[in-house]
């Protein structure tokens, strides 16, 4: 394959712009990649295409029903290598070669064992290919869950925090605190819909009562699950979230296996799923959890605290991404932070940066991945 160093600043626009529509497509294409192609010939864009859906055409063919005839000896620009095994679509790379294509630029390279090698298999069949141009830290940033199912075969974990400028999440304990503004909120609701299932702590339950559901923005294409680690299983009959019960979006509490039976029944009588697993200072053990979630099917979950949770998930290094809301505010002395006391067990050295801060309103997002090395 041609290497990265032989594109031109033209090239690099066209890929970043197959990089940026294919996110228009969050939540509703997981657990499937976010996939975009642009198709350029004679220096102008003659085609475009995302991966829509779950189970729809992907990008490439999109690309290539926009394009039509021009589509033959067109440049395809796409922000992931095409995949080359049939699953529920037949392989990029054949439909690429039918149209006529001339030359494949990718971003990140196909993890997958059955998807990958896309760019090889056009490469034998005499087409020019320039890929990958990122690397694999840049391709997790756009599929971190992708990546990392892939290499890993656990669930991708998110961590979502709201705090202020002295690192704290709420005032007191035990008391809701509203940190973050409206436009933040949207945003939690468009980062849920990219999810299989969001969590919390029983503390976050008490304090909060939230539904964790997502109502301020499209809904994912599959109804979110909601996680609980209550360790006693003393979630209250009445939280909010066993209202939505009916709208398909189930409730898992993960317990202790020493949780008194009758509170195991009760919440089992209310609806929730139970499931208990082996303590661990934490509560209940992590990674029984997230074990149990593997064989649900639950691929990726976002993490919604609180400040103990999340500080279990950085030590034991089970956080892959973090989403930190940062707000112009201060809760002083007395409240309680985002980052427990022995937050220096953390390796924050295994931490980067994902693209540039973002507003939403008077709030700042910053997000950070983990090394996958």
């Amino acid at each position: 394959m041609t290497t990265p160093a032989h594109l031109d600043p033209r090239d690099t626009a066209f890929l970043d712009e197959a990089r940026l529509i294919a996110r228009s497509a969050w939540g509703q294409v997981h657990p499937n990649p976010l996939v975009g192609c642009v198709l350029v010939k004679d220096g102008n864009v003659v085609g475009r295409g995302i991966h829509e859906h779950f189970g729809g055409a992907h990008a490439e063919i999109h690309a290539l029903e926009d394009a039509g005839a021009d589509a033959r000896g067109a440049t395809a620009y796409v922000s992931l290598e095409p995949c080359n095994h049939h699953g529920k679509t037949p392989p990029c790379s054949d439909a690429l070669l039918q149209a006529g294509v001339r030359r494949v630029v990718f971003g990140a390279r196909d993890p997958g064992r059955e998807s990958g090698g896309g760019g090889a298999a056009l490469l034998r069949a005499g087409v020019d290919v320039v890929g990958p141009v990122w690397s694999d830290a840049e391709g997790r940033a756009e599929n971190p869950a992708f990546f990392h199912t892939a290499r890993h075969g656990t669930p991708h974990v998110a961590l979502k925090l709201a705090l202020s400028l002295d690192g704290a999440i709420a005032a007191r304990p035990g008391e809701r605190t509203r940190i973050t503004g409206a436009e933040a909120d949207r945003e939690v609701h468009r980062l849920r819909s990219g999810f299989d299932a969001v969590m919390v702590g029983a503390g976050t339950i008490r304090a909060d009562d939230p539904r964790l559901t997502v109502r301020l923005h499209d809904p994912g294409h599959v109804p979110l699950r909601r996680i609980v680690l209550d360790p006693m299983a003393e979630t209250p009959d009445r939280a909010a979230l066993f209202e939505d019960l009916r709208d398909g979006c189930p409730v898992h509490v993960f317990c202790r296996t020493s949780a008194p039976e009758v509170d195991i029944e009760r919440l089992e009588a209310r609806g929730a799923h139970v499931h208990p697993v082996a303590s661990a200072s934490a509560g209940v053990s992590l990674p029984a959890v997230l074990g149990v979630c593997w064989e649900l099917g639950i691929r990726s979950i976002l993490c919604e605290g609180g400040a103990r949770l999340a500080g279990a998930l950085l030590r034991e290094g089970l956080a892959q991404r973090l989403h930190l809301f940062v707000a112009p505010r201060t809760l002083g002395a007395g409240a309680v932070r985002a980052f427990p006391e022995d937050a220096d067990a953390v390796d924050w050295s295994a931490f980067h940066r994902v693209d540039a801060p973002s507003r939403f309103g008077q709030d700042t997002l910053i997000v950070l991945d983990r090394r996958d090395d």
